[in-house]
């Protein structure tokens, strides 16, 4: 069996179980449990891995919680960024799961030890209510303490009998069954789903294209950053060293918030390498100190309403007032693009999703477009297939900013066509070869018939500031081309049978006739 069949196979295995612990309850809404399960487990094997530092005669599971030093608990927490007791491991909770009359609690009060154990230390924002959602009094998990209880061990044992094992390194099996599931929840959560999780074929280029070129940077930052699944594929495609200072993002919603700071954890970026804010981007804006960023990310949510112009305070911000007018209320896509810009270094690189009105309405998009077009920070637009995302068919573009460009021509590519994706029964995908070539395309900026064109910022102008990939690239002509004297020819040929049909016609019934 193969790596790719053995992965496929540890996934199907994985969502079994992650529907059969959660019976009648919906997927979407059980989806706390079953992660915040396995990150348990991870963080779990993690900290044993950590304290026996590979001694074998060193079974941490085993001792008693007496038997630990306040000291080595100290230098835990300062290092792993949290401590956990050998009675608190996912490991001894679970083999008594199902005796324990009291798992529920007992569960509520490991979770709180062990969010408790960083406070005071550099690492307790990080550490502090991951397990908030992974509420053992739901009554998702049912009515009476003993239901919650029976669904609570069929969780844990479920996420116990999966064939993964912490290693130093070689942890990526923790993580890739993270990022697993979450993509499996986001394809069966309809619309919701794309507010927290880029597909990862999406995410390879968007990651690509915003490091591309750069042999380091400072740190990379997602303004609108879900599950931190666009993060995460900057350091899967660099090594560790690359990204210098580490990972920054901000999400608005509470739960998506947690479920990044763990799919952090469960990609062994430590606490000190990695800052997740939750907040709202546009309106309480977090690390005004920690720009600028030579690398940003982002997939944020298309044409949602923010406070705009009701806002007097918004057109004097910094992100904005440089282009001298807001992006409309109903429609913040060019407020996440202005803020992604602000957090922009002069020599970094933005790829972020938008949705394809932005490019061509007037009103102030267009302003908007003027000011980014005369400060010649577009690098790139790239139109992408419909339905690669979650929860929407809309085929979606890619704007690229840098500040550094060596001219003031803009590419435009359009990654629309079946050679860019291959159709799958609810979605379509882009391969590893589909990304590979349209980084080949944007990297050489050279033109491409009927796929990419670099034109001068005059010509964008002259079209009053419309940056639609379609304004610029000349679609293929997939009508039939049709051979005139050819078809003359058998139009001519017909009319002959047809007139000898009709003498045959004639003929037979005067035949009848007589």
């Amino acid at each position: 069996m193969t790596s790719q069949q053995q992965r496929d196979a540890l996934h199907r295995q994985i969502w079994a179980i992650a529907n059969e612990v959660r019976g009648a309850v919906d997927g979407w809404d059980f989806k706390q449990f079953v992660l915040g399960a396995l990150f348990y487990r991870f963080i779990s094997e993690n900290f044993t891995s950590y304290i026996e530092a590979g001694d074998d005669s060193v079974k941490y599971a085993k001792l008693a919680d007496s038997a630990i030093p306040d000291a080595v608990k100290v230098d835990a927490v300062k290092t792993k960024g949290y401590f956990i007791y050998p009675s608190q491991l996912f490991a001894n909770v679970a083999a008594r799961a199902n005796t324990n009359e009291s798992l529920n609690t007992d569960l509520a009060a490991i979770f709180k030890a062990i969010e408790g154990s960083a406070s005071g230390y550099p690492s307790e924002e990080d550490i502090k209510g991951l397990f908030s959602d992974f509420d053992t009094t739901s009554n998702r998990l049912g009515n009476t303490v003993r239901e919650k209880n029976d669904r609570l061990a069929k969780v844990l044992k479920g996420v116990a009998g999966l064939p993964l094992k912490f290693e130093e390194n070689h942890s990526d099996l923790f993580g890739d069954a993270y990022e697993f599931l979450i993509s499996n929840y986001a394809a069966n959560a309809g619309k919701s789903g794309g507010e927290f999780f880029t597909p990862q074929h999406v995410s390879k280029l968007i990651a690509q294209l915003a490091l591309h070129g750069q042999e380091s940077v400072n740190k990379i930052y997602d303004p609108a950053a879900g599950s931190g699944s666009l993060l995460l594929q900057a350091k899967k495609h660099f090594d560790n060293h690359i990204i210098e200072d580490g990972f920054f993002g901000q999400e608005i919603n509470y739960t998506t918030y947690n479920l990044a700071r763990m799919n952090m954890f469960l990609h062994n970026v430590n606490y000190d390498k990695f800052n997740i804010q939750n907040g709202n981007t546009l309106e309480n804006p977090h690390f005004l100190d920690e720009k600028p960023f030579d690398a940003i990310v982002s997939n944020p949510p298309y044409s949602v309403r923010w406070a705009g112009s009701d806002d007097p305070t918004l057109i004097n911000d910094d992100r904005f007032a440089a282009a001298g007018v807001l992006a409309p209320k109903s429609k913040a896509d060019f407020a996440f693009v202005l803020h992604a810009l602000h957090y922009l270094s002069a020599k970094g690189r933005a790829a972020i999703v938008c949705f394809p009105g932005i490019f061509y309405r007037g009103g102030a998009e267009q302003k908007i477009r003027k000011y980014l077009v005369d400060s010649n920070v577009v690098e790139t637009v790239i139109a992408l297939a419909p339905n690669l995302f979650f929860g929407t068919t809309i085929a979606v573009n890619i704007l690229v900013l840098a500040k550094n460009k060596p001219d003031t021509k803009v590419q435009f590519i359009d990654a629309t066509g079946e050679e860019f994706f291959a159709k799958k029964t609810n979605t379509n995908e882009m391969s590893d070869e589909h990304v590979k070539e349209i980084l080949s395309i944007f990297d050489n900026k050279e033109p491409k018939p009927h796929v990419a064109e670099t034109v001068d910022q005059d010509d964008i102008v002259r079209k009053d500031y419309n940056l639609s990939v379609s304004a610029y690239v000349e679609p293929k002509d997939t009508r039939e081309v049709v051979d005139i004297t050819q078809l003359n020819a058998d139009l001519k040929t017909t009319v002959e049978k047809i007139g000898k049909l009709r003498s045959d016609i004639d003929a037979i019934v005067a035949e009848i006739e007589e």
